[in-house]
């Protein structure tokens, strides 16, 4: 017997055989009843998108929909929320959510997901893929009915926990009206509050592969009841060295189960653990899987410049934002990410997240930044992929990443659900390895390209140019440049500072709202009088300046101009 319990209600947890067997007849019974259920018909259904009387082939080839299922011939789209057949409270909240038609991966999925076949879902990030898996995941809870103090019927596996506790939250939104309970299990949190709501049941435990494996090892948790499992990023997972814990979990998982992952990409990797956990699955690829394709959503902007130049040109893109706009900076350390952050609080309302924040300061954080209290977020790859916030305006990447991929993912965090977003990238002369693959993202996704990122393809370097001959060698910052005192050759903000404090609407930060002196640019962002160091200097000034590390060794002579610099 796979299932006791003793006095100290311990689960003895033990592996199942090979899940391609699906040698268990009592489950089948069981599950087979959920695979193919018959929704009620919905009696006040979601608003409509007028897709018109588009034939299935046109609505595929205008979504870029492919599938692959050698020998079946998979169900057709579901193109319309009435066409699903949900049941009424279910499309109630989605009217409710303001959604008027499924994303192409929503309407491919679900109608095979509903016929209880594996899938493999390759789409990019912001596709609307969490509805897809959750809501066939409520109609198999409704349908098989377990008790969930038993275990859940539905896991779904989560790279991060920023990532988990917004599926989790998605659960309880989407599932309410339909009494379905769900937890969340994820490292950085204590274990207590995540083990009562075990006890208690949850019909839907979303977790991370290592704190899943922590609470599977002290036997608080049994996942033989498991009909539906999710791999939701598999890709990240991978990347994130999760494996061992992803197989350690599945052999916990009974064989007869149905098994849906969701990536962004499409490696072998990825190939490889889909081969060894699925059975015969379903392929839906939403765009282009042979290569790495950004959202066409998204206007990208590659500045080729200078680390020097960042502070100056990240201060102007700031103040071009309309009030309260969302806009997430990525920084490459998690030490320029504190101090980019403590510098831009000082102007506009700021935080940072990165790996060695505490779960409840990852939290905190993160609620102020939905609700617009600190419109800017400024982070490592930590909150790269994962973050789901829906009206992210702009993300700037500080700092290049390690690669295009990691690109991809960054400026993904907008042009969400349907949305346009705008993403500014600087771009330097330790990047210019990247520049090759980072053009063919930009003439993939039908975006420009500045003759000087191509000169750093051809001639490699900063176009050419060689090292820069004025930042320090022995920046402890990796590469952003030198941090000491400098005498700026570039306008001054200071006309553009409106010193009212009135009107502040984060709590006390400074906030971006329309100046009245004479600068030309739209929401440029006010500074509160202050008696405090460094007052009336732009932010730009203070990071250069008001830098501890050489801060009272001023240099007489201005840097070069930014090397191509696009004028904005």
């Amino acid at each position: 017997m796979r299932h006791t319990e003793s006095a100290g209600n311990r689960v003895q947890n033990a592996p199942f055989a090979d899940h391609k067997a699906r040698n268990d007849p009592s489950f089948e019974q069981r599950f087979s009843a959920g695979v193919n259920p018959a929704p009620v018909p919905s009696t006040n259904p979601a608003p409509q998108a007028d897709n018109g009387n588009m034939s299935v082939d046109a609505y595929r080839k205008k979504h870029e929909i492919t599938i692959i299922c050698p020998g079946r011939e998979a169900p057709p789209p579901f193109m319309s929320f009435q066409s699903t057949c949900f049941p009424s409270e279910i499309l109630r909240e989605v009217q409710q959510a303001g959604f008027k038609a499924p994303s192409p991966i929503q309407a491919q999925s679900w109608p095979i997901a509903l016929k209880g076949s594996d899938i493999v879902a390759v789409a990019k990030t912001g596709s609307g893929k969490t509805l897809g898996y959750l809501l066939p995941g409520f109609i198999l809870v409704k349908n098989l009915r377990h008790n969930s103090r038993d275990g859940p019927t539905v896991l779904v596996l989560s790279p991060t926990r920023e990532l988990a506790t917004q599926i989790q939250d998605e659960a309880i939104k989407f599932g309410r009206s339909s009494r379905i309970s769900s937890t969340c299990l994820y490292g950085g949190a204590p274990k207590g509050p995540q083990l009562r709501d075990l006890e208690r049941g949850a019909d839907i435990v979303v977790a991370t592969p290592g704190r899943l494996n922590d609470i599977l090892e002290m036997g608080k948790v049994s996942l033989r009841q498991v009909a539906y499992l999710v791999l939701d990023e598999a890709d990240r997972m991978l990347d994130m060295g999760f494996e061992p814990q992803i197989r350690k979990i599945v052999k916990q998982v009974q064989p007869k189960r149905q098994t849906l992952m969701f990536t962004a990409t499409w490696p072998r990797e990825v190939r490889k653990i889909a081969s060894d956990l699925l059975t015969n699955p379903v392929q839906v690829n939403i765009g282009n899987t042979d290569e790495l394709v950004a959202n066409k959503s998204i206007t990208q902007h590659v500045e080729v410049t200078t680390s020097f130049e960042k502070g100056r040109r990240l201060d102007q893109i700031l103040r071009q934002q309309e009030p309260g706009s969302k806009v997430i900076i990525f920084c490459s350390t998690k030490r320029m990410c504190d101090q980019l952050s403590r510098n831009l609080s000082r102007q506009y309302g700021a935080s940072a997240i990165h790996g060695d924040k505490s779960q409840a300061e990852r939290d905190s954080v993160l609620s102020e930044f939905r609700t617009g209290r600190c419109p800017i977020l400024v982070a490592t790859d930590v909150a790269a992929r994962g973050l789901d916030v829906k009206d992210i305006r702009v993300v700037v990447n500080y700092d290049f990443p390690t690669g295009v991929e990691d690109y991809v993912h960054r400026i993904g965090r907008t042009g969400r659900a349907g949305a346009t977003g705008i993403a500014y990238t600087f771009f330097c002369d330790q990047d210019s390895k990247y520049a090759s693959d980072l053009v063919k993202i930009l003439e993939g996704a039908n975006q420009n390209v500045s003759p000087e990122l191509r000169a750093m393809v051809g001639r490699g370097g900063y176009g050419g140019r060689g090292p820069r001959r004025w930042a320090s060698s022995n920046d402890s910052y990796g590469g952003q440049g030198a941090y000491g005192s400098q005498t700026r050759d570039g306008p001054s903000f200071q006309s553009s500072f409106n010193n009212s404090s009135s009107g502040n609407q984060y709590g006390g930060a400074p906030s971006f709202h329309t100046s009245s002196s004479n600068n030309q640019t739209s929401g440029a962002a006010s500074l509160p009088a202050s008696g405090g160091s460094g007052e009336g200097l732009s932010f730009h000034d203070r990071f250069y300046s008001g830098n501890s590390r050489g801060g009272d060794r001023a240099r007489s002579r201005s840097p070069p101009k930014a090397v191509g610099v696009s004028n904005w």
